[in-house]
């Protein structure tokens, strides 16, 4: 017991979680793709290459071109430019070759070290009452007890995005949490910017970092309250500008992002000739796939996703954080961030296919694990060891057969 006792509290340090997340993250990898070589999606370094070279559409042309937008004969990306813009540095010294899986392996690493710091701040300033081997359970269930294993180690356009928006969200929680007055609404606002040019709903996540900021600046005089509110609001706007210009530079349209001209496979065209990219149609399918499918034993429905809580059943304690919190804002803000990130997530016309669990979940992971924080305080941590191992084990194991049996995730 001592000894798993000290394996636990090395996942509530930063430093530690995010060493051993890359010793496993790197053993998926290097198993899945021994050389850590670009992956067929790495679609971000084209477009890095192509605004080295002055254009907003695809210089080169990717080993595929799935989901890529075909306009006028020309490709583009329908997401948004930010990993791209990240990358820069690296396709200007190693070109398209530069690996998507390494960089997202990178990003991945730094959410769980994140997330075990974030634990450690919301506890410090008595957002949440945890003790360490609960905050270490906890980033150990993060880590490999959720999607979030699934997405880190194999590159593609689609776990990047995720990954890399996941960062910017947590990034800003902390900004909210470390620093005050102009200081605080200015790099908290500066983050979710970042979180909309990568990922555009996921701003919704602000929705609760938006409150603390307002409720512990609540005794300061409104002139200057509603000076910090501009101040954090003024990146946010200038992102909803940049985007637009964007897409009218690529589509001559403000608001369109190039998702009408996309390559989609072929599982998808009928439903999105039928009723488009965002339907009411798609809500039941999806409620099905993200909260209530089982995808054990390994079948074909199984690449459509799997039960947010029967995978991960650590989050059932969110729903007893939000019963014993009903009567806190906080609570009811942390639920409304998480509602208003899943509508669009619900409307959309994929489920996430091909994929081991519900990997859209992510986007609202942040609050999500919040809520969680709240119910697991009175729990036995017993109990919460064993719905860890039972989620690892759900991920680790059950995405490893699925990987083999499936070839890979999407």
């Amino acid at each position: 017991m001592p000894t798993l006792r000290r394996w636990t509290l090395l996942w509530e340090s930063p430093f530690w979680s995010g060493l051993l997340a890359l010793v496993v993250y790197g053993l998926i990898a290097g198993v899945s793709n021994p050389g850590l070589h670009a992956s067929p999606y790495s679609y971000f370094g084209f477009l890095a290459d192509a605004l080295l070279h002055g254009q907003l559409n695809l210089r080169l042309r990717p080993p595929s071109t799935l989901d890529l937008s075909l306009f006028n004969g020309k490709y583009y990306l329908y997401w948004p430019p930010l990993p791209a813009v990240l990358m820069l540095p690296f396709v200007a010294v190693w070109g398209v070759g530069f690996s998507d899986v390494l960089f997202t392996l990178i990003i991945a690493v730094a959410n769980v070290s994140l997330v075990a710091l974030l634990l450690r701040q919301l506890c410090r300033r008595r957002v949440l009452r945890l003790h360490r081997i609960q905050r270490g359970i906890l980033v150990l269930f993060f880590a490999l007890g959720t999607v979030h294993v699934t997405l880190a180690p194999f590159g593609k356009v689609w776990p990047t995005e995720q990954l890399v928006g996941f960062l910017w969200v947590v990034l800003a929680y902390l900004a909210a949490l470390n620093m005050e007055q102009t200081a605080a609404f200015f790099w908290t606002g500066c983050s979710f910017a970042c979180v909309f040019l990568t990922r555009n709903h996921m701003l919704f996540n602000g929705l609760w970092p938006a409150y603390y900021l307002l409720y512990t600046h609540r005794r300061v005089p409104w002139r200057s309250l509603l000076g910090f509110a501009l101040v954090g609001l003024a990146p946010v706007v200038l992102a909803i500008g940049l985007l637009g210009l964007y897409n009218w530079q690529r589509f001559d349209s403000l608001i369109s992002n190039g998702v009408d001209y996309h390559q989609m496979g072929n599982h998808f065209v009928g439903d999105f000739v039928r009723y488009g990219a965002f339907s009411l149609h798609y809500v039941p399918r999806n409620l099905f796939y993200q909260y209530v499918a089982y995808p054990l034993p390994i079948r074909p429905a199984s690449r459509e996703g799997g039960s947010l809580f029967l995978l991960s059943p650590v989050f059932f304690a969110a729903l007893w954080g939000i019963w014993r919190c009903r009567h806190s804002w906080s609570m009811w803000v942390l639920l409304g961030s998480i509602v208003l990130v899943a509508i669009p997530i619900l409307l959309l016309l994929s489920t996430g296919w091909v994929q081991w669990g519900p990997r859209y979940t992510l986007d609202f992971t942040v609050p999500l694990l919040m809520l969680t924080a709240l119910g697991v305080r009175c729990r036995s941590t017993r109990l919460l060891s064993y719905m860890t191992i039972i989620s690892v084990g759900h991920y680790l194991v059950g995405g490893l057969l699925f990987s083999v049996l499936s070839q890979g995730f999407a």
